[in-house]
């Protein structure tokens, strides 16, 4: 099986993983498209981190079959191991090298034809030219962040592999490494990409939703709103702490949540949830108003719907 040009960038099915008796990962099928932009979201322990890995043949799944890059993810990693750049949460950096002398290491490392091209190629590439003489130690979280994405881009993989990449970072450092994947995008580049943050999120081409293993919901970030089916309410007012009390026992009320200093309240039976917040509201001089359902409502109402490997949640 060798790599084709043009076909998907990940293709698998009925992936299956275990870690003892934790199954990780259960029966697992995604496709994603070459230069998409694919995000995956889910509550800590999903399983998504070990997806991605077993996805571009950084992990053997225990069954299942699929091609990344064109290349058999279990008989072909090699090769596919060579094509893509991984990006972890704590990528190590020697705080006393500049970025030029940080990049020039790596690529020795990994033994680089032309190095020192490679490096300056990719140095201007992604803007860090006025900064390339910079001690990594006195850069701050997001040109770290850039710096990290730098060394990825080295060897000029067609796949890259983000763990979380913009933890910790300022909002405007996280809008500038978005601007920059997408433009990765737009020249074939695939990413995948594992984020906690819905603004990031709603980024991504596409979405998988994964909850202890499994996948739940996948799809344009419209696509996976529509799919649940939920109806959103925003209440404002006072006493929404007791309010909020009373809305959760209340029948057709499947999901309470904080946004601000208001309230918003889903359920997939509109006409049992409008009752419900009536009912509730009456005479408290709450205002109760339909709200747009977004994809943060969606992956508290996910969240709420799964169950953890070990069991039921408590």
């Amino acid at each position: 099986m060798s790599a084709q040009p043009g076909a998907l960038a990940i293709d698998v099915r009925g992936l299956n993983k275990h870690f003892g008796d934790k199954h990780v990962v259960n029966d697992l099928s995604l496709r994603v498209e070459r230069g998409e932009i694919f995000g995956f979201l889910g509550p800590n322990g999903s399983g998504k981190t070990t997806s991605i890995r077993i996805m571009c043949g950084l992990l053997t799944p225990d069954s299942g079959t699929g091609s990344c890059l064109g290349y058999d993810i279990v008989k072909q990693s090699g090769e596919i191991k060579r094509r893509v750049g991984y990006m972890t949460q704590r990528f190590s950096f020697w705080d006393d090298l500049s970025i030029r002398e940080n990049l020039d290491f790596v690529a020795r490392m990994y033994g680089m034809p032309d190095r020192r091209e490679a490096v300056e190629r990719t140095i201007e590439s992604l803007g860090l030219g006025d900064r390339a003489t910079q001690l990594a130690g006195s850069l701050s979280g997001g040109w770290k962040q850039r710096l990290a994405l730098a060394a990825c881009m080295l060897h000029q993989p067609e796949l890259l592999l983000l763990d979380e990449p913009t933890a910790g970072v300022d909002p405007g450092a996280r809008r500038d490494f978005w601007e920059e994947l997408h433009a990765l995008a737009a020249r074939g580049i695939s990413v995948l990409v594992s984020t906690h943050y819905m603004d990031e999120a709603e980024r991504c081409h596409k979405l998988a939703y994964l909850a202890y293993g499994r996948l739940m919901a996948q799809g344009t970030a419209a696509e996976i709103i529509h799919s649940q089916g939920l109806s959103t309410w925003e209440v404002s007012g006072s006493g929404l702490d007791e309010i909020a009390v009373r809305l959760r026992r209340e029948p057709g009320v499947e999901q309470v949540a904080a946004f601000g200093s208001n309230l918003h309240v889903t359920g997939r039976d509109a006409a049992a949830l409008e009752a419900a917040l009536r009912r509730v509201t009456d005479g408290t001089g709450c205002r109760i108003v339909r709200a747009e359902t977004g994809l943060e409502d969606v992956f508290i109402h996910l969240t709420e719907q799964s169950t953890d490997n070990f069991g039921p949640k408590q």
